[in-house]
């Protein structure tokens, strides 16, 4: 078994950009670190085919709870100040248009383009099947492109 500070340096990155993707701002770093903490402490026991799944899973069910603590399904609001990607793409702009994306959309492409995870692994996390994992990331992707277009 490889060591837990591996995984952590190895998956992280997309881990937290699930988090961002999914969670208020003011909740994705608690999120990133309660996924952690819950992994570290059932890792000793558990054998993982594949980790990056596993802890985006785990990253999921974190998001959830931060969102019931906060009640309510709400328009997150980027506190940072307006950032342009290289690419042109105004950041604030883009995590306000993915707030609005219904759960599920919003899951999957997170799921998919941020945590890299396949559309069979998003359908074990989410419940249902690959091709509906498929179907949601093609409608949420063409809700991006339209309202990103405008």
């Amino acid at each position: 078994m490889e060591p837990f500070t591996t995984l952590v340096h190895a998956h992280g990155p997309a881990v937290w950009q699930v988090c961002r993707a999914l969670c208020h701002p003011v909740d994705v770093d608690d999120a990133w670190q309660e996924t952690f903490l819950a992994a570290l402490a059932s890792y000793p026991t558990t054998r993982v085919a594949h980790p990056r799944a596993w802890l985006i899973g785990i990253a999921h069910h974190k998001c959830m709870d931060a969102q019931r603590r906060r009640y309510r399904e709400a328009l997150f609001e980027v506190e940072d100040d307006d950032v342009v990607a290289s690419d042109g793409v105004n950041e604030r702009h883009l995590w306000m248009v993915v707030a609005q994306l219904p759960p599920k959309q919003r899951h999957v492409i997170a799921y998919r383009y941020l945590g890299g995870l396949t559309y069979g692994e998003i359908a074990r996390i989410l419940g249902g099947s690959p091709a509906a994992a498929r179907r949601a990331a093609a409608d949420g992707i063409n809700t991006l492109r339209g309202k990103l277009a405008t």
